[in-house]
């Protein structure tokens, strides 16, 4: 399975070999070469692998300290208090295997989907094959209903014309999916784990066979670890309420991204580059907090422009990009985290309205 930055329209890297024939080109005359040459003038594409080496190591000796702790406790409830701080160091693992699939932490294909195997499948049992699949899709036409995944119909649903076609459950489902859309992410740690075993088919062998193996193992070790700690009834309850309070942490930070941005009109005019990742794009300004709670993925907008820029200058870039915009005219959306999800839940709401 190729990695992210294969098949990314990432022109940062224009003279890659792996670059697809129809990916946007920087060409001089166009609105995202000049701000491209800034950002590489300042050395915002360069890897940051010091800062990934560290920010790995830590996170790393976090899960050891914190599973550790749950061993130590042994056969208590007490343990469940333990949940919520794995919870929060499985994400900040899943944000290292997103930037390895982007080969944002190394240059080198093979280093990178090691880093997202260990971290993805191994860790998380999270099959990086088919995370990769999906982003790839969704980086090359964020929010584009024939093209991107994460706007095709699913549980939920994102047009109107996609909620006309609704039936039965799925009907009641999307009247009433703004206000169910946070209660439903509590199932997303399960569902990530089902469908990467469901990919499994879809893999080449010897590629299924490495996922395959590291997915089992991962299961086959947190069951180990789970029993051989806790009662059986106490096992399930943890492993619950943790991948509840995970899939939650995943989708408050991925959720203010795209939700009720620009969705391109398949018949519509073929937008360039800037024009498509810009527009379809929403920053989430804050702090420091918020930079942490959201993995430096509030930077959305800057992260579409450079897939392949290391997460930790997202940051850097903002201004510039954000100057460029409104040099060219060219919105630039960003607002508060509280705001983001209303705008989101807001959008899903319209979406189901004819139905109500």
């Amino acid at each position: 399975m190729p990695q992210a930055t294969a098949t990314v329209a990432d022109p940062a890297d224009e003279g890659s070999p792996d670059r697809p024939a129809d990916a946007p080109r920087a060409t001089a005359g166009s609105d995202f070469a000049p701000l491209l040459r800034m950002v590489k003038d300042q050395g915002l594409l360069e890897r940051r692998t010091d800062r990934y080496a560290l920010g790995i190591t830590a996170n790393l000796a976090a899960l050891g300290a914190v599973i550790t702790g749950f061993v130590l406790l042994g056969d208590t409830w007490w343990s469940l208090f333990l949940a919520l701080p794995l919870a929060v160091l499985w994400t900040r693992t899943a944000f290292v295997a997103h930037d390895a699939g982007h080969a944002q932490i190394s240059g080198d294909r093979g280093t990178s989907r090691l880093i997202g195997l260990v971290h993805a499948n191994l860790l998380l049992g999270m099959n990086e094959a088919w995370w990769n699949d999906k982003h790839v899709r969704h980086h090359a036409n964020p929010n584009h209903i024939d093209k991107d995944p994460d706007v095709g119909v699913g549980a939920l649903v994102w047009t109107q014309k996609q909620a006309a076609q609704r039936e039965g459950f799925a009907r009641w489902l999307t009247r009433n999916q703004a206000r169910l859309f946070f209660p439903m992410l509590l199932l997303e740690g399960i569902a990530l784990k089902i469908y990467g075993f469901q990919f499994l088919r879809r893999q080449p062998f010897r590629e299924r066979a490495v996922s395959a193996l590291l997915l089992t193992a991962h299961v086959a070790l947190y069951a180990t670890l789970l029993l051989s700690t806790l009662s059986p009834g106490k096992a399930i309850v943890f492993a619950l309420v943790l991948h509840a309070l995970f899939g939650l942490h995943l989708g408050l930070a991925f959720a203010p991204n795209h939700k009720g941005m620009e969705m391109p009109d398949a018949d519509g005019e073929r937008w360039g580059h800037l024009q498509r990742q810009v527009l379809t794009s929403r920053n989430v300004r804050g702090a420091v907090l918020t930079d942490w709670f959201l993995g430096g993925l509030n930077y959305q907008i800057e992260h579409h422009l450079f897939p392949s820029m290391p997460r930790p200058n997202l940051r850097l870039a903002q201004p510039l990009v954000r100057s460029h915009c409104a040099r060219i005219g060219m919105p630039y959306a960003e607002t508060g985290l509280i705001e983001s999800y209303r705008q989101a839940l807001s959008h899903m709401h319209d979406v189901g309205a004819p139905l109500r």
